[in-house]
């Protein structure tokens, strides 16, 4: 079984002369997952955006870019070509020439956020983020890939002051990346490693049903190990965790949005509405419906 094919999933973003006041404004978010074998980057992007990796680009934005999966190349007028791996940033700048691609044996599984303003012209110009430094090793996080989950919601919820939201969302993002980068004693052990992957997985598959063997056998281990590294690790097995990410985007999917407490049931993909219901109601107190009021 294959994992960590959520679907593709961007937004881009309309900012007005208040929005860029604030110092921080967000024209883009988005993932994308690239399987093996198949073209770069997808058609389906504005043409500002689109780009031959072959010929290479030049923004007028900044962008952070996180590889969740996978392996590929970066190059840019002030990188030499350079291997990438999952766990890595890479910083683009405005106004450089910059091109990168997935191997074509692995694919990747890429993050994305766009966006410009004053206090990041700030940031730059103290040297917080720098091209001289474009590919950070950050480790495989949860934590990275929460954060661009939150900003990709926000973004296609588009309510009054989304903006300002998703500011201090990349503001929060470029501090973990400059923590992650620079203080060596953060980085974790293969095993820790391995559990952020397993985590990401759980992460990117929300609306299906997983195989947590299966998840075991995609990161090169046994069940029984991994099970007792999981849960030593986050202090639940790797089902109640799965159980309480369902959990929590339930409670999202009832605050946030119109869909009927079935329509919910069906698109995390619970066995039956029967059981959502009496889940939800042994793990929060309440009823859904209760729950939504």
């Amino acid at each position: 079984m294959r994992y960590n094919d959520f679907g593709i999933d961007f937004k881009y973003l309309l900012v007005n002369e208040r929005d860029r006041k604030f110092g921080v404004n967000i024209n883009t978010v988005g993932f994308q997952p690239i399987p093996p074998d198949t073209v770069y980057p997808s058609t389906d992007h504005p043409k500002s955006y689109y780009f031959n990796p072959c010929k290479g680009r030049v923004l007028s934005e900044y962008q952070i870019l996180y590889i969740s999966k996978g392996r590929g190349t970066f190059t840019s007028e002030s990188t030499k070509k350079t291997n990438i791996k999952k766990g890595q940033i890479i910083l683009l700048f405005p106004g450089q020439w910059h091109t990168y691609c997935p191997s074509i044996e692995t694919g990747w599984n890429e993050y994305y956020i766009g966006f410009e303003g004053s206090i990041i012209d700030n940031l730059v110009e103290n040297e917080f983020l720098t091209p001289k430094n474009q590919i950070l090793d950050v480790g495989v996080s949860e934590e990275f890939v929460s954060l661009y989950s939150s900003a990709i919601h926000v973004a296609k919820n588009e309510k009054k002051t989304a903006q300002q939201y998703l500011a201090g969302i990349v503001l929060h993002l470029i501090g973990m990346v400059i923590s992650y980068s620079q203080n060596k004693n953060l980085e974790q052990n293969d095993s820790g490693q391995l559990m952020e992957r397993a985590k990401i997985i759980m992460n990117e598959n929300i609306y299906r049903q997983i195989d947590i063997q299966g998840i075991a056998t995609n990161l090169g281990t046994s069940y029984s190990w991994f099970r007792k590294e999981f849960k030593e690790y986050t202090g639940f097995s790797p089902a109640q965790y799965f159980q309480e990410l369902k959990l929590r985007k339930a409670k999202e999917l009832l605050s946030e949005t119109n869909l009927t407490i079935k329509e919910i049931a069906y698109k995390l993909d619970f066995s039956s509405y029967e059981y959502f219901l009496s889940f939800f109601r042994k793990r929060v107190g309440v009823t859904p419906s209760d729950y939504r009021v």
